[in-house]
C-alpha cells in the first residue's frame, strides 16, 4: 500500500483533533486476521546457543512464544486506544534465519467488529523483546528490526498484504 493510498482521516481524532476510541457498536461481526512480523539480528554465537538449546535459561524459543502470546491479549491494556477483543487464536512461529537472526511471526484471528493488526504487532513485539532480554547477558548488540505488518485480512478495508523487504520474501 503506497502512502497515496492511505486513509486521508485518522480514525483515532475527534472532530476537535482530541484522542478518541473509535465507535465500532454499528459494526457487523466479521472474520479478522492480522500476520505481523519482526526480526532480531544477534551474534552468530548467540543464534547458535538458541537454536542447540544450550541456554541456561531454557528454550529461548517457548518462552518467547507464550510471551508473544500473553501480549497479544493484552494490547488493549498496552495500547491506549485499542478495543478489548475476545482473540479466537494466536499463533508465533520463530526460526532461525540466516547465521544471525531470528524471524518472528505472529498470526492472530478473531471474529469481531474491529481488526488485530495490533495485536498481531504487539505479540511479534514482545517476543523479540523476551529473546533480547533472556540473551542480552551474552549479547548488548542485539537489535530489534523489521517490525511490521504483512497482511491484514477481513473488515471494510479489505485485503492488506505488504510488499516484500529488498532481498527477502515473507510468509
Amino acid at each position: 500500500m503506497s502512502l497515496e493510498q492511505a486513509p486521508q482521516v485518522l480514525t483515532h481524532l475527534d472532530s476537535n483533533g482530541r484522542a478518541s476510541m473509535v465507535d465500532v457498536g454499528d459494526k457487523p461481526l466479521t472474520n479478522r486476521v492480522a500476520v505481523a512480523e519482526a526480526r532480531v539480528r544477534m551474534l552468530p554465537s548467540t543464534l547458535q546457543m538458541i537454536v542447540q538449546g544450550g541456554h541456561p535459561k531454557g528454550d529461548v524459543f517457548a518462552v518467547a512464544r507464550i510471551a508473544g502470546i500473553q501480549a497479544a491479549k493484552k494490547t488493549a491494556e498496552l495500547i491506549p486506544l485499542c478495543h478489548q477483543l475476545l482473540l479466537s487464536s494466536i499463533k508465533l512461529e520463530l526460526q532461525a534465519e540466516g547465521l544471525d537472526a531470528v524471524r518472528i511471526t505472529a498470526t492472530c484471528k478473531v471474529a469481531g467488529q474491529t481488526g488485530v493488526e495490533m495485536e498481531a504487532l504487539t505479540a511479534a513485539s514482545v517476543a523479540a523483546l523476551t529473546i533480547y532480554d533472556m540473551c542480552k547477558a551474552v549479547d548488548r548488540g542485539m537489535q530489534i528490526e523489521q517490525v511490521r505488518l504483512l497482511e491484514k485480512l477481513g473488515g471494510n478495508s479489505g485485503h492488506y498484504l505488504a510488499d516484500a523487504p529488498a532481498g527477502g520474501v515473507h510468509a
